[in-house]
């Protein structure tokens, strides 16, 4: 998710003196993250709605 965060690059970061995250299943931290705006694409907007209208209903809300 960080605008820096690039496979073909060693270390998988076009930062030259970022450390490498060994342990990417834990939580790490980095001084040159920054968010990559594009990173998230919510789910279908439609398809919610018509699950929590469905509960609604169920649950008689």
């Amino acid at each position: 998710m960080c605008v820096e965060y690039d496979v073909s690059y060693a270390k998988h970061c076009r930062e030259p003196i970022a450390e490498e995250v060994r342990r990417k299943d834990e939580a790490n931290f980095c001084d040159f993250f920054r968010p990559r705006p594009d990173a998230y694409h919510p789910k279908d907007v439609a398809e919610i709605a018509t699950a929590v209208s469905a509960l609604e209903a169920l649950f008689k809300k």
